[in-house]
């Protein structure tokens, strides 16, 4: 979030629904508080890509939402879309084991990079509960107010598009499912892919067959979970 601005640079269809929001105490305290810790700590991602996920993919192009916990907290690693990393960076152990879910479901074998940018071309969100974090200090941002604007996100999804796939991952995004009507939408959830949790219910999951499927019912293309050997990195 931009030190100088209110309302951040935010994909236009997204500020459309999400506009007011930024006038809301809690993302007032928010701001400030990121300021702060601005200050004093190094914090991820840069300012610019907070929001990338949302340029990504925007709201009417959104099909699957696929949410986290955090973003990367190690140098290099976040950039605005949950579990990926821009290309040349080394592949995170849970996206490690994203990817080894996916050869196991769909026969599909790891790629040779992690970002991600081709599923969000897709029609994938890609966000955490959290959308920034201090540097090395996993869910040192949680309980500042980015879990009110992801609810936020996740209301008006639910509220203004119908057929969509959520995908939560551990228990901080399985909460989100309180704020989705299982009538319209359809509700995976799964342990995070953490080296710590995955071999608990993410293994074994097959949300990426089954996503595929309730796409290809519905009559729109099923996502391409593989990823194009060569990737352009987020501006």
């Amino acid at each position: 979030m931009s030190d100088e601005r209110k309302v951040p640079q935010i994909e236009p269809s997204w500020l459309a629904v999400l506009g007011d929001a930024f006038d809301e105490p809690y993302m007032l305290n928010l701001r400030a508080f990121l300021v702060e810790e601005k200050r004093r700590h190094e914090v991820y991602p840069p300012g610019k890509d907070i929001f990338a996920a949302f340029w990504a993919t925007p709201f009417d192009k959104v099909r699957v939402v696929i949410l986290g916990q955090d973003p990367y907290h190690d140098t290099g690693q976040a950039h605005g879309l949950c579990f990926s990393v821009r290309p040349g960076v080394a592949v995170p152990r849970s996206l490690h084991n994203i990817f080894k879910e996916i050869e196991s479901d769909l026969g599909i074998a790891p790629p040779d990079h992690g970002c991600l940018l081709h599923w969000a071309h897709q029609g994938v969100l890609l966000i955490n509960t959290v959308l920034t974090v201090r540097a090395h200090a996993p869910a040192s941002h949680a309980g500042k107010g980015w879990e009110s604007f992801t609810d936020r996100v996740i209301v008006e999804l639910n509220r203004r598009r119908d057929g969509l796939v959520f995908a939560l991952w551990g228990a901080h995004a399985k909460d989100k499912a309180r704020s989705v009507d299982r009538g319209r939408h359809t509700v995976l959830t799964a342990a995070h892919p953490s080296p710590l949790s995955a071999a608990s219910g993410f293994f074994g999951c097959r949300h990426f067959s089954k996503i595929n499927a309730i796409l290809q019912k519905q009559g729109t293309p099923p996502i391409d979970w593989g990823l194009p050997r060569h990737r352009t990195p987020l501006g």
